[in-house]
This record gives structure tokens, sequence and C-alpha cells, in this order.
């Protein structure tokens, strides 16, 4: 409600939000900031009635018909809704960590509201059980139940605590909430609860003592996710490690520090102790069994964050949308670091490429801070400062730049008519390997045909195409490192750099990745697989645009005749180490983690690499402008390939931060 003359005229109201708004602020140029019960921020101009919004990442798990939240026997299914009441559906696999066919609901149970001996109702936000009130803390309301598959207890969800009460009425524990408990269910196999709470998480307690054993965040874009244990050891899908983090205080006088989780990825990123958690029910044995598999010592912990923190890095000028007319601009900056691990190393990107820092001035400038000269080319421009230290690199630090030159009107047409860049491609497929029990059909097949499309934009987006091929035997170890170090090599700054692996992937016991060459041996992956960090170096010291196509994911077989790729392969964490701001690389993945990649006869390719050629040839062409971007090859293939496979794989992209959406391909009308 707005009011006119300070207050004292006459008032309007403003509709800006379907749930109670929660808190209010008033801003210097007039209107207001808030925030609602919906998850939604908005800003309202109260001078003319425009209200922006900002959209929710969080599902809407309020449930009124509570069926709609479901449960495998052992609890690690789980079926849910992504808006109010259920609708959207979704099912998502704890224990493979994907989702599934959201519209099946078998082997799924509802939350039990009764039992022999047990009735519960409820009575104006309280609940009786057997005619007894509930006690709860006082206003405090209960929003869910479920009784538990012996009749011997209950759940009661309610909008700060989840608490467990015997049949008599005593309560035997208590967990205080992040927020409302919309529903709650209990495993039938009665190990475990399952609570959907008020800040769009999901969390697994066990059912003994409601101690949180996991929380899954599923963002509402219905691809993302993440899940993570108390202590932070977490897994994510693609894209999606960066949606949780440590929040850091710095006293009362001081701004707080958030670190994302991709900071601490090392140590952090532990999907085998999450697998563990739900065979133990106890985070410090799954850890501890987890390091005995993974060969570390038995005891090792994670560090806590603060004895390992990354450097921070801020921008102070120019700022966000400053106008610049020339191909070079200073940015003023600061650092911060622990006192044990001092700065070491600033890096610049640009749109989201790497630019040449090289004899630019870095030192102090005379008010303390330091400066340095960052190319930039005649355009709208995204700049982003990374500073890096023992511990790794800092967060981005970014500010947007205007071009306003009127010479450079259309700066992207005039590139294009005076200079084509040029494409190297390095294409590796592996159907015949050494040891014929990792045989494939099509890998090899894959990377000749990823080749032979993209040899034909020659003259077309690019003035030039150069293709390493390697496939088969030509594909060795030493191969792939010199394909590797040749697109490193040759890759300018105006170039593009794309790579294509097809074939066996593998993770090792601590979950590095390996691409597994022609020669490989299963028994000696140090020394015959190309590990992931000579792949991320070579990839993310590219001097152009570098694009990555990876086609080696989990084993198994669900289409019977489809043949599939993958010796024990979890390819997230690779992906998101690539994917990161700092190292730029654009990635498709052929699948998520731990689904199937398939190949068919019937297609000649696997589904990727098939719907990857036909997108580049064309079909991907969605914005009719003569030109497939990555984004629009992004969307082509994600339907294709789930069109071919009937839903049972589901290619990724992602972009990095500050990457924007650019040509990849030029299509003849």
């Amino acid at each position: 409600r707005a009011w006119s003359q300070g207050g004292r005229g006459e008032f309007r109201d403003l509709a800006v939000a379907d749930d109670t708004i929660r808190d209010i602020r008033p801003l210097a140029g007039g209107g207001a900031v808030f925030a609602s019960g919906e998850s939604v921020w908005g800003m309202s101009d109260v001078s003319d009635l425009r209200v922006r919004f900002g959209h929710a990442a969080t599902a809407d798990l309020r449930m009124n018909k509570r069926v709609n939240f479901r449960l495998s026997r052992d609890g690690l299914t789980v079926r849910f809704g992504f808006e109010l009441d259920g609708k959207v559906p979704a099912r998502f696999n704890l224990a493979e960590r994907r989702y599934e066919d959201s519209g099946d609901q078998v082997g799924l149970h509802p939350p039990r509201f009764a039992a022999e001996g047990v009735e519960v109702k409820v009575l104006q936000n309280n609940l009786t059980l057997n005619g007894q009130v509930l006690k709860l803390l006082p206003n405090e309301k209960s929003r869910s139940v479920a009784v538990a598959p012996d009749g011997q207890s209950l759940v009661v969800g309610a909008i700060w605590t989840l608490r467990r009460f015997d049949r008599a009425g005593h309560e035997l524990w208590r967990w205080v909430a992040p927020g409302d408990v919309w529903t709650v269910n209990i495993s039938a196999d009665g190990r475990l609860v399952v609570a959907a709470y008020a800040d769009g998480t999901i969390r697994w307690h066990r059912l003994s003592d409601g101690k949180e054993l996991a929380a899954f965040f599923p963002h509402a874009d219905r691809k993302r996710w993440v899940v993570w244990t108390p202590s932070g050891y977490y897994d994510a899908s693609p894209g999606a490690e960066d949606l949780i983090g440590w929040h850091l205080n710095r006293g009362k006088d001081n701004v707080a520090d958030f670190f994302p989780a991709s900071r601490f990825r090392a140590q952090f990123n532990r999907p085998d102790v999450i697998t563990k958690i739900f065979d133990t029910l106890d985070e410090g044995e799954a850890l501890r069994l987890a390091n005995v598999d993974a060969g570390r010592r038995v005891d090792a912990q994670s560090p806590k964050v603060q004895n390992v923190l990354p450097p921070i890095v801020q921008i102070v000028s120019p700022t966000d949308g400053t106008d610049v007319k020339t191909t070079s601009i200073t940015i003023k900056y600061s650092t911060r670091s622990p006192a044990d691990a001092p700065v070491t190393g600033l890096r610049a990107r640009v749109n989201g490429q790497m630019v040449n820092l090289s004899g630019t001035n870095n030192g102090a400038a005379t008010d303390g801070l330091r400066e340095i000269n960052v190319p930039i080319p005649a355009q709208d421009s995204l700049i982003q400062l990374f500073a890096e230290n023992k511990n790794g690199f800092s967060a981005p630090a970014a500010v947007r730049v205007n071009w306003t030159k009127e010479t450079a009107a259309a700066p992207a047409a005039q590139e294009e008519a005076q200079f084509k860049p040029k494409l190297y491609v390095l294409a590796v497929g592996v159907s015949k390997y050494a040891d014929p029990d990792l045989n494939l059909g099509f890998a090899a097949k894959d990377a000749r045909d990823f080749a032979a499309v993209l040899q034909q934009q020659q003259g077309k987006l690019y003035s030039e195409v150069k293709v390493r091929l390697l496939a088969d035997e030509k594909a060795t170890k030493d191969d792939v490192l010199d394909g590797l170090e040749w697109l490193k090599r040759e890759v300018t700054a105006s170039d593009v750099g794309m790579l294509l692996l097809a074939g066996h992937g593998k993770n090792d016991n601590t979950n590095n990745y390996y691409f597994l060459p022609h020669n490989a041996d299963l028994n000696r992956l140090l020394r015959t697989g190309v590990p992931q960090n000579d792949i991320k170096i070579a990839l993310n010291s590219l001097a152009g645009k570098a694009i990555f196509f990876v086609d080696t994911c989990h084993s198994g077989n669900v289409l019977g005749t489809a043949k599939t790729r993958g010796v024990t392969t979890d390819i997230n964490a690779f992906v998101n180490e690539l994917a990161s701001a700092e190292n730029g690389v654009v990635v498709f993945t052929a699948s998520t983690s731990r689904q199937v990649s398939l190949e068919k006869a019937d297609w000649g390719n696997g589904a990727f690499t098939k719907a990857v050629v036909e997108g580049l040839s064309g079909k991907a062409e969605y914005k009719k402008t003569g030109r497939v971007t990555h984004k629009g090859l992004d969307l082509y293939v994600t339907e294709r390939v789930k069109e071919l496979t009937d839903g049972q794989q589901s290619p990724v992209s992602i972009s990095p931060n500050g990457v924007t959406d650019f040509p990849i391909a030029a299509v003849e009308r």
C-alpha cells in the first residue's frame, strides 16, 4: 500500500505477490524492495506502479494433497511436485542421483495417516492423537504428519520443528527445522524420515533420533540439483554445485563472505560419502568407509573451510554500466587473502574468453588499490577478474561496460566482414580397443562424422577448419596427449577450439576421470588413461573459445539392442570444474551422471553424436539467422536425444558464467 504526498495523501494498493509479504524496505529513489513467502523478491516503483520480480529458484513443496509426496521402500526415491499441491511432478532417485519417469508411482507409497490403535486428527492447526492434543511450542502450528510402518510412533512436521512422538503422545525427539515442514513421510523399512521444507529442500533424517543425514535441493529449472551432508560433503549435477556454499561471518562490523561450493571442490565433492551415508546412517562412519574404498587415510577429514580459503577480489572501478570508447580499459581492484595464503596470480576473462595480462601495470596505485589494463573488443563486454592463491581461485568479480563508439555500431557484423576465425577440431573416437572386452560399435564413426560436419564449415563461418582425427588404433594415450598439445598451441585469441571424446571413460577410486584411449589398461589406469587434469589444462589454456563434447558415460544396457559406453563413470565433478567461470569451457555431455550413453545400429552413431551432427548441419538453427549457436545446439540435442532414447538419456550443456551465446556453425539457405 503506497501513499502519495509522503503519507499524507491518498493510498493505492499494488498487487505484487501471491503469498505473504515477509519484509519490505524503502529504496532511496522511491519505491520499495520486498520479499514474499513464495520465495520471490521484487522491486516496486510506486510512481507508475511498475513491479520487477526476481524468479524463485526453489520448488514449491506445499502439498495439501500430501499423498503426492511418495517414497520407495528404502526411502531413497522420492516423488514430489515443483509446484503447489504436487503439480509438475518429479521423481528423483537419490541412490543413482538422477531424475526418473515422473509419472511412475509404482513401488512408491504415500504417508500413512493411521494405524491400528492410532487415530490422528487435525484440529485448528493442531494434531490430536487418540483425542489428545500433541504439544508443540507456543503458537506453533502443525503442517504434516506420518505414522510409522509399525504403528508405534508418528512424526509431525510443524512450522519450526520436526518431532517424533510415541503412540502415547510422548515426545521422543525434536529437530529444529529450516522452515515449515510442508509434508513428511517415513520409509517402509522404518529407517528414514523424509521431509519437504519451505526452503525448497527435501531432507533425510534417521527415524531413531531425527539426525539429519542429507539434504536435496531441486532447482526450479527442473534440471539442476545438489545433494549435501550436514558437514558439507556434496554431489551436484552439471552446473549446480554453486547453488550451495559456505557463509563465513567476519564480526558484526564487517560484511560476511560467501564462498560457493566449487571453491572447495577438491575437499568436499564426495559423492562416495553420500552413497555410504544411507548404508551406515552415520556421516562419520560413511566418511571412514568411503576413505577405505578410495585408499585415503581412514581418519582423513576435510579441513575446515576457514583453513583453505581462496582469495576474494573486488572491482572498485569502473562501475557497472560504464560507457567505453577504447579497446583497453583500466580496472582498479582490491584483493583479500588469508595471511598464510597470499595472492599469487590474477586471471581475466572478457565475455568468457581469457585475455593476456602480460605487460600491464599490476602495481599498487596511489590510493592503496591495484590497477590493471584489460583489452576488450569493440562491443558491450563483461569483464571478470579472478585472484589465485595456493588454495585455488576466487569467485569472479565482474563488471559490465557498454561500447559507445559510433563507428562500431554493429561490431559483430563488421568483425565477420573483415575477418573470419579459424576452427581447430580434435576428434577422438575409440571403438576397437586393445582390450576387446571394451569394444564399441560407433565411437570411431562418431569422431569421423563429427569431424566431417565441421570440415564443411570451411569458408562459411570459419576461414579455415583444421581437423586432427584420432580413431581406434590411432588414438593411443600419446596420440591424444599430442592432440591436446596441438590444440593448445594452435588456437589463437580469435579462433575456436573444439574437442570430442567418444569411447569409454572411467573414474579412479578418488573420483578422478580418465578417458580410455585405444591402449588403455583398466588395471594400469594412471599409466594408460588420459587424465582429466591434462584435458582441463589444454582446454582452459586455449586463447580462443573452447568447446568440449564428451560421450563416455556410465555402463549399462537399457534398450536391449543398444550398446552402452562407460566403465563406472561419473563425470559430473569434472564437467563442473571445466565449466567454472575461471576455466571458461563450454561443455556438452552425452548424458547425466550415472546415466547410460547409448549407441545403436539403427542410428549409425551414438545418440548424442547423431544429434550433434544433425544440429550442426542446420536443424539447430532456431532463430533463422543462418547461424547455429551453442545454446541453440544445446536445445536441439537435448530434445533429440530424449526422442531417440525414449527419455533414457539426457544430455547436458553448461556455459560458464560470463560466456555469452555465440555462433558455432553457419547454415546455407
